[in-house]
């Protein structure tokens, strides 16, 4: 699924320390308890362990080993904030890097994100004057096993729109969302962020109809697809759709509904791409096409370092506690 990992600087513990002492009794205080920014390790660490238990005598029971330990250890350091008091900053841990484990995946869309505001003011500047949609462009519910046939197909599909001389994107950002259908089938769907001239909004506009008919006409189909055509009012939401664009790909109800759905679509995903860019966006926002090597974040060289807290998982509670 997923490149080699290594076990990050100052998280080294043989497997026996994880085991004995990652479900010992304690009433050491837990990371939600002294940090709210830090709730969602508990919930993602959660998550992933009910993946590691999907893939348990399963082709992927290696995948589920590589969960287990992950961030089995979390070694925070103590920083002053800006109004002076301490706050909790990540500074090791080691990460799986499995595409479905929940923990990876949140650590992945914090660091695009990060990197995708980094660059967005340099875009804002270089052209101002350029307005955004927010396109979702979706296809037929398939069977989970047609999934990367679909995908396939539907990547070829927005080719083709991107090539028409209608399509106002100037540059685009695309990611993959595969939600589960009622009938344990598989929804895949595009969140596109376009950006456009603001001629657009005049003599060039598109109404909904008009966007349908050329997705139909790209995807080759003889039904009308669903999508949904947003656009924004201010640049100050730009952030946000930013954010929905480069999100999970699979909600984690949907994974873990199912045992041999979430199997399935492991096999189906294997090796696809989760996030493209294109146009002029590919001179700003290139790196969010490859897998973040940092999932921690870059320190500031000028952070006062107070000291450091080293939290463990703990399996039977389910919360990090501070380790001992």
């Amino acid at each position: 699924m997923s490149g080699d990992t290594n076990p990050a600087d100052g998280i080294s513990f043989c497997t026996s320390i994880l085991a004995s002492n990652s479900d010992a009794p304690t009433n050491t205080p837990a990371l939600s308890d002294l940090s709210e920014r830090d709730k969602p390790w508990d919930k993602h660490r959660s998550e992933s362990d009910q993946i590691e238990a999907l893939y348990r005598a399963s082709e992927f029971e290696q995948l589920g080993e590589r969960i287990h330990f992950c961030s089995e250890f979390l070694d925070f350091k103590l920083t002053p904030s800006n109004y002076g008091e301490l706050r909790l900053k990540l500074a090791a841990a080691r990460f799986c890097r499995v595409r479905t484990c929940m923990v990876c995946t949140w650590r992945k869309s914090l660091r695009w994100k990060a990197k995708a505001y980094a660059s967005l003011p340099r875009f804002l500047s270089d052209y101002p004057s350029y307005r955004f949609l927010f396109v979702t462009l979706t296809v037929k519910n398939c069977e989970i096993n047609e999934l990367k046939k679909t995908l396939h197909w539907m990547n070829q599909s927005f080719t083709r729109l991107t090539r028409l001389k209608v399509f106002p994107g100037v540059g685009w950002i695309k990611s993959v969302e595969v939600t589960r259908g009622r009938k344990g089938n598989a929804h895949p769907h595009f969140h596109v962020l376009l950006a456009t001239k603001s001629t657009y909004f005049g003599r060039n506009y598109l109404s909904q109809d008009k966007w349908v008919g050329i997705w139909k006409q790209c995807l080759r189909i003889d039904y009308d697809p669903i999508l949904d055509i947003q656009a924004l009012k201010a640049k100050d939401s730009l952030l946000g759709l930013i954010a929905e664009v480069i999100k999970y790909q699979t909600k984690p109800t949907n994974l873990l509904a199912d045992r041999e759905w979430f199997l399935e679509y492991t096999r189906q995903m294997y090796n696809s791409k989760s996030i493209s860019v294109g146009g002029i966006f590919r001179d700003y926002f290139r790196q969010l096409e490859e897998e973040p090597e940092d999932l921690i974040g870059e320190g500031d060289e000028t952070e006062v370092d107070e000291g450091h807290l080293l939290f463990s998982w703990r399996r039977k509670e389910q919360r990090y506690r501070l380790f001992e």
